[in-house]
């Protein structure tokens, strides 16, 4: 089978707080997520472009269905800043907290480390360098 798209289509990282959550990740990545309710879902949604690698995706808000966790699925952000540690350092800035700092993973493939968000969900960070 030819692949012909890329395999995750869209992911939504679950969050108690919104707001605190939304100024997490605006601080983490430097960006702005953009505020949208779905029915009963309220989300903030990660830029996206949908002719890059990868997949867009948001915060979302909606307790009777999303509960954050530290034991669920292992979603991987690329690198904002291309600096795993400067990375990490506005991880701990934002209210974060390192669990795994930066790590190799083969020369190849490059570098990752894990953080709890304001949440209490685990997120990666990956980069080349």
């Amino acid at each position: 089978m030819e692949l012909t798209h890329n395999v995750v289509g869209w992911f939504e990282i679950p969050v108690n707080d919104m707001e605190r959550a939304i100024k997490f990740y605006e601080t983490v990545f430097d960006y702005k997520l953009e505020r949208v309710q779905m029915g009963s879902h309220l989300m903030a949604m990660f830029p996206g472009a949908p002719d890059m690698i990868g997949s867009a995706g948001s915060l979302v808000y909606d307790p009777n269905i999303y509960k954050p966790t530290s034991d669920g699925i292992q979603i991987y952000f690329t690198t904002a800043t291309g600096d795993l540690t400067e990375d990490l350092k506005r991880v701990e800035a934002a209210g974060g907290r390192t669990i795994m700092p930066k790590t190799l993973i083969t020369e190849e493939i490059g570098h990752f480390a894990i953080f709890i968000d304001s949440e209490g969900n685990n997120i990666s960070l990956h980069s080349r360098k």
